[in-house]
């Protein structure tokens, strides 16, 4: 009994004892909490009037930690929000260097909010400012960016520029507002909103970025006007792919795998070698002849990751990287061999593509002139013979020995004319294709226009001893010149050695008042154009006292003189300015009685004899035409005449629309099959394809 008894009172000290001791303890126990039980200090626990350390967490004395305060914002206030952060800063600087995040700086003293004191003493606590001194403070802190970034660099930057802008954008704006208000922004009532800013302190922390975070951080956060350049920033920083990515990776894979199976160290692996090649053969197969990332087959994918990881097992096999670079670079030298000399035999093809005659082209006249012997006398003959004549129509000079191009230029040009029954067409061409050339417009007639085909053999005028460039064409060393291929000495740019020159047709354009010795005005037109626009309103421009009319072509470098003659020469040098504006033919307003006048052709005659040795010039007929119609040449509008689209890919649409005769000159004529496509469909609309001598001869579009 006695026992149990000692037991019951030992357990009533150990146990309850603590108990009642210690609840009589907490009824003492008070914290510093300033926010209701969630703002208590963890490093200080008051028991008392007793102040116990936790020893596990690093002191700060009370003083320094402070609760983050709220900001009263106040419409009508005039003080800013930037004058607000440099107090806050001020009184930041009693904390001590401790080292704190700046974000501390918006912070008041624990006791201070417990005691529910003014706390607008001092201007430490709460500011009052305005949402106008809001944009005021934002304005004013990123100008004061900007200078200083002008001040370190001597200069704006691109972002500090962008962001000036804005700054006075912002400024301008709030003008505008204060001047519209009025005298309603006097009456408002002050209301006070309290709003706990984490926005306050990005304000401060931008003002020690560099402009280039400010810029980013006002996109994320900035009004909703700058949403379009937001928008722009990303697809700037994140470009769209492009769509031969892939194939490009595999053609650099492929060029990889070369390189590393003429390595020693690979040649020696057989193994792997094996397995290189296989890899090699598999991309091939998946590449094929595609361009495009959507032309390769599923399986593509798969194949380029076997392919990489082959390429790494190399790597690590030869780890030599100087001679993978020497390896490389002998690959780039014998590539640019083969591209120099690629790029020589497509010229070559090139030029003899534009000379040589499709056989569609070659069979048509062979079949319309055996139609056309077939024909009596009688039928042989044209309508309206007497137009010929009549200077009061419009009259159209062709020379040719292209029977389908030709028909493309009458049938264009009546097409588009106001008032066909007025427009006479004089086409000249070459004895072989004479009688197909007559067969054709017979079997084809122009409509209500009148036509005349002739032969260059009825102008028994012409000949070598009258004409210079007739004795030139017909002498053996001219023959020789431009058919030579093989000779040491012979010229490197094909083009000044077209057969084509040696035709007298091509020349007949300095011999037109000879030709026409009745007419006034004729229009000069190329085989290779098409009409647009009815051309009459030419024979009513004025030309000055010119005597021919042209569209220029200097807006092009290349069109200068000086690419066309030889300015070394002296006589050349003396006579003319290499920087003078060229001209094109194709459609030229010839004024003969102007040319009779000034006896042009004598001029040409002149020339033509000094440049015997060819040391003046070497190509064709423009040359010889710039020099005879040197400051004798009107300048038309540029819309009547477009050129290019036999050669340059990227003539602008609109000017191809607005043209009146857009011009194939160039060795892509619309009739080759190297043609352009895109510019094709210009002139095969012209074309009858289902006329029977196009089909006998499978001529298709």
């Amino acid at each position: 009994m006695i026992s149990r008894r000692l037991v019951l009172f030992l357990l009533f000290i150990t146990v309850v004892s603590p108990l009642v001791l210690f609840t009589e303890r907490l009824g003492t126990f008070t914290t510093s909490s300033a926010n209701e039980g969630f703002g208590e200090e963890i490093s200080t626990v008051s028991f008392g009037s007793e102040t116990d350390k936790l020893n596990a967490v690093q002191q700060e004395s009370p003083n320094k930690v402070k609760e983050p305060i709220g900001i009263v914002y106040l419409e009508n206030s005039g003080e800013s929000l930037l004058k607000s952060k440099e107090n806050l800063v001020e009184n930041d600087s009693s904390l001590g260097n401790t080292g704190e995040h700046k974000s501390r700086v918006l912070s008041a003293a624990d006791d201070d909010v417990q005691s529910g004191g003014n706390t607008s003493e001092g201007g430490d606590h709460i500011e009052q400012v305005t949402t106008k001194s809001n944009e005021n403070a934002h304005i004013e802190q990123v100008t004061d960016q900007v200078e200083r970034e002008k001040d370190e660099n001597g200069e704006e930057s691109d972002e500090a520029a962008e962001i000036n802008e804005e700054s006075k954008a912002l400024e301008e704006k709030k003008v505008n507002e204060d001047v519209t208000s009025g005298d309603k922004e006097e009456n408002k009532e002050e209301v006070a909103t309290v709003h706990v800013l984490p926005t306050v302190q990005k304000v401060e922390q931008t003002a020690e970025t560099t402009p280039v975070e400010m810029q980013e951080e006002k996109r994320k956060e900035g009004p909703r006007g700058r949403g379009s350049r937001k928008v722009i920033d990303e697809r700037q920083s994140n470009p769209p792919p492009m769509p031969d990515f892939r194939v490009r990776q595999m053609r650099d894979q492929l060029i990889r795998a070369r390189v590393y199976q003429s390595l020693g160290p690979i040649r020696n692996n057989p193994h792997f070698i094996r397995e290189l090649r296989l890899r090699v053969r598999e991309v091939q197969r998946a590449l094929g002849d595609a361009t495009r990332d959507s032309q390769l087959p599923r399986n593509a994918n798969d194949k380029t990751k076997a392919m990489e990881q082959t390429l790494a097992k190399a790597k690590q096999i030869q780890d030599d990287c100087s001679t993978v670079v020497k390896k490389l670079r002998a690959i780039l030298q014998s590539t640019e061999e083969q591209l120099r000399a690629h790029k020589k035999q497509a010229m070559f093809l090139t030029q003899l593509a534009a000379k040589t005659l499709p056989k569609g082209l070659h069979c048509l006249p062979l079949r319309l002139s055996t139609e056309y012997y077939s024909l009596n006398s009688s039928q042989r003959e044209f309508p309206n013979q007497e137009k010929l004549e009549d200077a009061k129509l419009y009259h159209y000079a062709l020379f040719s020995d292209n029977i389908l191009a030709a028909s493309v230029v009458v049938n264009s040009t009546i097409t588009h004319a106001k008032e066909p029954e007025k427009h006479v067409f004089h086409v000249v061409t070459d004895k072989l294709n004479y009688a197909a050339m007559r067969m054709w417009f017979l079997a084809n007639p122009p409509g209500k226009a009148t036509i005349q085909v002739q032969s260059v053999d009825e102008f028994t005028w012409l000949n070598a001893s009258y004409s210079p460039v007739l004795k030139q064409l017909g002498s053996s060393s001219m023959i020789d010149y431009y058919f030579r291929t093989h000779r040491a000495n012979s010229d490197s740019n094909l083009k000044f050695r077209n057969p084509k020159y040696l035709s007298i047709l091509n020349h007949l354009r300095f011999y037109l008042p000879e030709i026409f010795p009745k007419l006034q005005k004729v229009l000069f037109l190329d085989d290779d154009i098409v009409v647009r626009k009815d051309l009459s309103a030419l024979w009513a421009i004025d030309m000055k006292g010119m005597i021919n009319g042209a569209v220029e072509t200097c807006q092009e470098s290349f069109h200068r003189f000086d690419r066309y003659l030889n300015f070394s020469n002296p006589l050349i040098a003396k006579n003319f300015n290499p920087r003078a504006c060229g001209w094109a033919y194709g459609m030229n307003m010839f004024d003969l009685e102007e040319w009779k006048k000034q006896k042009i052709t004598e001029v040409y005659h002149s020339w033509q004899k000094l440049n015997h040795d060819r040391q003046l010039w070497k190509l064709g007929t423009l040359p010889p035409g710039l020099i005879t119609f040197w400051k004798r040449t009107f300048p038309l509008d540029k819309s009547w005449h477009v050129l290019g689209l036999g050669y340059n890919p990227n003539v602008d649409q609109k000017e191809i629309e607005h043209a009146a005769v857009i011009h194939y000159n160039g060795n892509m004529k619309p009739w080759l099959e190297i043609g352009m496509p895109r510019y094709r469909h210009y002139w095969s609309k012209h074309v009858d394809y289902d006329q029977v001598y196009l089909r006998e001869c499978n001529i298709n579009p």
